[in-house]
């Protein structure tokens, strides 16, 4: 049966309405519907120093986490995908951590030094980052959408955190030892004892998942480590402790009292004016400071129109 142009011209130029339609929709999907997500975090972060930590020799990561120590950690986050399979993110987190040898137990390992020592310490940590993320089961996957899946990542990236640490002077006070220099930093006396700086780069590595409650809304779980290339967020560091004299000689008179105070706060008993070095070690240099958090992270995808995935052009008989 011949169709008369008459006919067809209409579905033809519905047709092509329609082609026109989605062309402009897709054109927003690829630079705006779903490539952007906003999102919260809440959980703890962790603390790895020289101080605390638990029986024996001290070691780095979990072992010696001082959990009744552990503070909050929050955090804001934008991130952009160019593709479904990879995104990246820039955020930002504030929280706090704190370090103190009276969580040691006494048990008469390795730890009775730490114990004996009595240093403590709490620094706020402000932080912004970007890092990589990527999604290894995006690729078996079988369906369209977001709700309903659950989405595993990986990710790492670089940042640029601030801390300034403080020690409980007797009186219950908070002071920041930084310009005390408690290890002789910046003292001639001391040349190998280096200033150090308050903001300072680190490297992030971590992962997680995501759990899409809808097509734009998700909750996730993350655990981030930050790798730093500083062991001076507790103030403690040299396998030393400076001759208090050299604080009379090379700070104020006000500070030079409060540095006498805080750079040695333990229980040794020697029949020196100072706990030498052959006596005692103030920290352990071999190993940098680090932090790391677990994170609940709550976050909506912008403008996810699923809907428009789906158009297609009318069929018509």
């Amino acid at each position: 049966m011949r169709t008369s142009i008459n006919r067809v011209r209409p579905y033809v130029l519905t047709c092509l309405l329609a082609l026109l339609s989605f062309s402009s929709r897709s054109q927003s999907i690829s630079t705006a519907n779903g490539k952007f997500e906003v999102g919260l975090g809440l959980g703890p972060m962790f603390f790895l120093g020289d101080l605390g930590g638990s029986a024996g020799v001290g070691k780095t990561f979990i072992k010696d986490l001082d959990f009744p120590l552990t503070k909050l950690n929050k955090g804001l986050y934008l991130n952009y995908y160019p593709v479904e399979w990879a995104g990246l993110r820039i955020a930002g987190n504030l929280g706090y951590v704190e370090g103190d040898d009276a969580q040691a137990p006494d048990k008469g390992g390795a730890e009775t030094d730490r114990k004996y020592r009595g240093l403590n310490f709490r620094s706020k940590i402000s932080e912004v980052y970007a890092s990589l993320e990527v999604y290894p089961t995006y690729f078996l996957e079988k369906y369209d959408g977001l709700k309903g899946k659950l989405r595993p990542y990986l990710t790492a990236g670089v940042g640029i955190f601030h801390f300034n640490p403080e020690a409980k002077d007797i009186d219950g006070s908070w002071v920041k030892t930084a310009p005390l220099r408690l290890e002789g930093q910046g003292f001639p006396q001391y040349p190998d004892s280096k200033p150090y700086k308050l903001t300072q780069m680190n490297v992030l590595m971590g992962g997680g998942i995501k759990y899409y409650i809808k097509e734009s809304m998700y909750i996730g779980f993350e655990i981030l480590h930050r790798k730093l290339f500083t062991d001076y967020v507790d103030d403690v560091s040299h396998n030393y402790y400076v001759d208090p004299i050299t604080f009379d000689a090379n700070l104020p008179a006000a500070d030079a009292i409060k540095a006498r105070r805080l750079y040695y706060r333990g229980t040794y008993t020697f029949p020196t004016t100072r706990p030498y070095q052959e006596f005692a070690e103030r920290g352990d240099p071999k190993e940098n400071d680090a932090y790391f958090s677990s994170i609940i992270r709550l976050g909506w995808r912008l403008n996810n129109n699923a809907e428009t995935k789906h158009l297609k052009c009318p069929v018509f008989y």
